[in-house]
C-alpha cells in the first residue's frame, strides 16, 4: 500500500505544478482519492480558512482534543460546526496512557524537561493523530512557512513517511495578513484568543499571548529553546 501511494505522490508532484490555485489542487486530490482526503483542524485562523476552502468538497474533518484545551477553543469548535454545518470527528488520548503518565510524573511535568513535554505531546496528539489518519491517503493541513524555522523550506505537497500519507498544505505561502483578511472577508468564526495576543493556540498550560515584536511561535512552550518548538505532528528531518 505504501509503495503504490508513494508512486501516486510522485505523479502528483508533476501534475500539481500545472495547477493554478489551492482550490484547483484540492479538487484534483478529492477526485483522485475520493473519500480518502482528511483535514486536521485546531480551529486556528488558518484552519478556518481551509475549512471554508473545502466546505463543498468531499473532505473529512477531524480535531485532536488533548483534554487541556482553552475554553475559547471549544467555543470556536461549536461555532465552526454550526457555521459550516459539517461534522468534525474528535480524537482523544488513550485513557490508560494518560493515567499512567500523569500518575508517574504529575499533571504539569511538561515544564520540567523537553523530554517530558514531548512525551505529553506524543500521548495527547501524536498517538491520536495516527488513529485519525488511518485509512486515508491525503492529509490536508493549515501549516504556513511563517510559523516556524522548521517550516521555511517545506514543500506544499510532501510525502509523510511516518504516517505513510500524502500531505498538502494549501496556504503554506500565505502571509498572516492574507489569512486574517480572508477570515474577515468571509465572516468566519474564529477563536476569541486571537484578539488577545494569542497567535498560535494549543493546550492551555503550554500557550501564552505574545508581546509586540515577538516571534509567531514565542507563545508556544515559551520556556524551551526556539529550535525545539514542535509537538511531533509535523516533524521534518
Amino acid at each position: 500500500m505504501e509503495n503504490s501511494l508513494k508512486n501516486e505522490f510522485e505523479k502528483l508532484q508533476e501534475e500539481i505544478l500545472e495547477q493554478s490555485s489551492e482550490q484547483d489542487i484540492l479538487q484534483l486530490l478529492t477526485k483522485r482519492f475520493a473519500g480518502g482526503v482528511i483535514f486536521s483542524t485546531s480551529f486556528s485562523y488558518e484552519d478556518q480558512v481551509i475549512t471554508h476552502l473545502i466546505k463543498n468538497l468531499n473532505v473529512d474533518i477531524f480535531t485532536l482534543d488533548t483534554g487541556r484545551l482553552f475554553e475559547q477553543t471549544y467555543e470556536t469548535w461549536t461555532n465552526t460546526k454550526a457555521f459550516f454545518k459539517k461534522n468534525i470527528k474528535a480524537y482523544y488520548p488513550d485513557t490508560e496512557e494518560i493515567k499512567q503518565f500523569v500518575t508517574e510524573n504529575g499533571p504539569d511535568s511538561f515544564y520540567q524537561s523537553v523530554e517530558q513535554r514531548k512525551k505529553c505531546c506524543d500521548i495527547r496528539k501524536v498517538h491520536p493523530l495516527k488513529k485519525a489518519l488511518k485509512g486515508y491517503q491525503v492529509w490536508v493541513t493549515g501549516l504556513r512557512s511563517e510559523h516556524s524555522a522548521n517550516r521555511q523550506n517545506m514543500p506544499q505537497l510532501e510525502w509523510d513517511p511516518d504516517n505513510e500519507i500524502i500531505k498538502f498544505h494549501p496556504i503554506l505561502h500565505w502571509t498572516s495578513e492574507q489569512v486574517t483578511d480572508y477570515v474577515k472577508a468571509h465572516h468566519l468564526p474564529y477563536n476569541a484568543l486571537h484578539k488577545k495576543g494569542f497567535v498560535s493556540i494549543g493546550c492551555a498550560p503550554c500557550t501564552r499571548a505574545i508581546k509586540e515584536g515577538e516571534d509567531f511561535r514565542a507563545g508556544r512552550w515559551w520556556w524551551e529553546d526556539a529550535n525545539k518548538k514542535e509537538c511531533g505532528l509535523h516533524i521534518h528531518q
